[in-house]
């Protein structure tokens, strides 16, 4: 009787510690975002979206970091391009066709390639490219493409584990070739693990600072798209406002920030729901 009401305390007791850390980690980020929209929500206008920045201007006029988003969106959508055809393609090879010996070690070099701090994938990228090259869009797109791909790859592994074998089986049964019926079959049910695991990596690297310091940080305040040329980016403008003395500079990071979080939350809803939504397809949820 001692031994099972000990029990049943030392469970509840349990339950309520890690409730109250649930409860912790959802406070930090709700006052994150409240602290950070307090600070630069005021600052959101039409002018932020459209103008880029004025320095040295002896009238006031309407800036923006219009500049710094479309550089963003540019860094983010070649870095994709990049990434994806490697990773889904690595994540065929060790599900599909490696053999066990084979497929250990390169999981394990994803696993470790995930685990790089950043700053580390921008020096190599400043050594093996711009050292020679220069500054570019394609250098920071490449930098970040080397943070996307063990995501992806492992997102991708996971959803493609999840098709039944019985589906390859009938597949081969009848004659297909095995890639036929990866390209054909086993595929085309994992479109959803691919589209969400890409969502998740461009939600990481979309925030990213370090890598584009070395790769494309020597940037003018003009509008331009072409990624031959260094480009400007939204965490490059937050680290450069913030050291500025000009608190109008300051607001403009604040919003800034909040755009970035904004646009982070939205990306991790977006990948949960075609999460779920890819589950329920494969007949795992209800």
């Amino acid at each position: 009787m001692r031994t099972s009401l000990r029990r049943r305390l030392v469970n509840h007791a349990m339950e309520a510690v890690a409730t109250l850390a649930a409860f912790a980690a959802v406070a930090l980020l709700g006052l994150m975002v409240v602290s950070v929209a307090k600070r630069g929500a005021g600052s959101i206008d039409l002018n932020f979206f459209t103008k880029t920045p004025v320095l040295f201007a002896f009238t006031p006029v309407p800036t923006g970091l219009a500049n710094a988003f479309v550089g963003t969106a540019v860094l983010v959508g070649v870095a994709t391009a990049m990434a994806v055809p490697v990773a889904v393609l690595t994540a065929i090879y060790l599900n599909e066709f490696a053999r066990p010996r084979t497929a250990t070690p390169i999981a394990l070099a994803l696993d470790v390639l995930n685990g790089v701090p950043a700053i580390v994938v921008g020096i190599f990228v400043f050594a093996l490219v711009v050292l020679k090259h220069g500054q570019s869009g394609l250098a920071g797109s490449f930098a970040l493409s080397i943070l996307m791909i063990p995501l992806i790859a492992r997102a991708t592994q996971e959803i493609l584990s999840l098709v039944p074998d019985s589906t390859r089986e009938a597949s081969l049964a009848l004659g297909v070739s095995r890639w036929r019926t990866t390209l054909s079959i086993v595929l085309p049910q994992t479109i959803g693990g691919i589209v969400t695991g890409t969502t998740l990596a461009v939600a990481r690297v979309a925030g990213e600072t370090a890598p584009l310091l070395f790769t494309s940080s020597l940037v003018g305040d003009k509008l331009h798209a072409d990624p031959r040329q260094a480009l400007a980016s939204v965490p490059l403008k937050i680290f450069e406002y913030s050291e500025s003395p000009n608190p109008e500079d300051h607001a403009q990071a604040w919003a800034a920030a909040f755009v970035l979080i904004m646009f982070i939350l939205l990306a991790s809803l977006t990948a949960r729901a075609l999460a779920a939504r890819s589950r329920r397809r494969m007949g795992l949820e209800r």
